[in-house]
């Protein structure tokens, strides 16, 4: 049975994880008879949106207590990840990926990835171990593996051009589809970057899964 370390980014798609798309993946992980771990960093989120007006809330909340209800509870510091214990990896998107994993959201193709994050995912990348990014998560790729790795945020122009500028060779992709750098053992999704409806954004993703699964 495979087993994949999933990482999340808090809980809700304005300054956390996407709640939907972190769903379908570990819904479809299930069905296809993985096992998985949740995991995220334990520190405070950059800020916390009101999902309901869009506004800042001026609360200050952690982003892994955050995730934990995403998890229903069952999940780890993001220190605690070994990449020997698994073989994949999965982000779900969400902005909570932008702010929380990395400043992109803020800096464009400028941003850093939070070291933690940036030490989990590289050793998977080095590993050779097969890894899969959703929705606005494929931003950190480029940072992550080496110049020209391949990969798709859908079609928006600015954030393909940003993923271009940080060494990624970007590809269009429609919501219903997948990008595949074999090289590298990468795949991502536009989720809801294009989606609009959770039956779009499910089906990328149920692709995403099952070719992670089996690469």
């Amino acid at each position: 049975m495979k087993k994949v370390a999933v990482i999340l980014s808090g809980c809700g798609v304005y300054d956390g994880a996407e709640i939907y798309e972190t769903v379908l993946c570990l819904l479809h992980l299930a069905r296809n008879g993985a096992r998985y771990q949740c995991f995220a960093p334990d520190q405070p989120q950059h800020h916390v949106i009101d999902h309901r007006t869009g506004e800042e809330s001026g609360e200050q909340r952690n982003v892994l207590t955050e995730a934990a209800r995403l998890a229903r509870g069952d999940i780890q510091p993001l220190s605690e990840l070994k990449a020997d214990d698994f073989d994949a990896l999965l982000l779900p998107g969400g902005f909570g990926a932008a702010k929380n994993l990395c400043n992109f959201a803020f800096e464009g193709a400028e941003c850093e990835v939070d070291n933690e994050v940036l030490a989990a995912c590289k050793a998977f990348a080095q590993a050779r171990k097969p890894a899969g990014y959703c929705c606005i998560a494929p931003v950190l790729i480029p940072k992550i593996y080496p110049a020209g790795v391949k990969g798709t945020i859908g079609t928006d122009a600015p954030t393909a051009e940003a993923f271009a500028a940080m060494g990624g060779e970007h590809i269009g992709c429609a919501v219903t589809d997948v990008v595949e750098d074999e090289h590298y053992r990468v795949i991502s999704t536009p989720a809801y970057m294009l989606a609009r409806s959770i039956t779009e954004a499910d089906t990328g993703i149920g692709k995403l899964v099952k070719r992670l699964l089996e690469m």
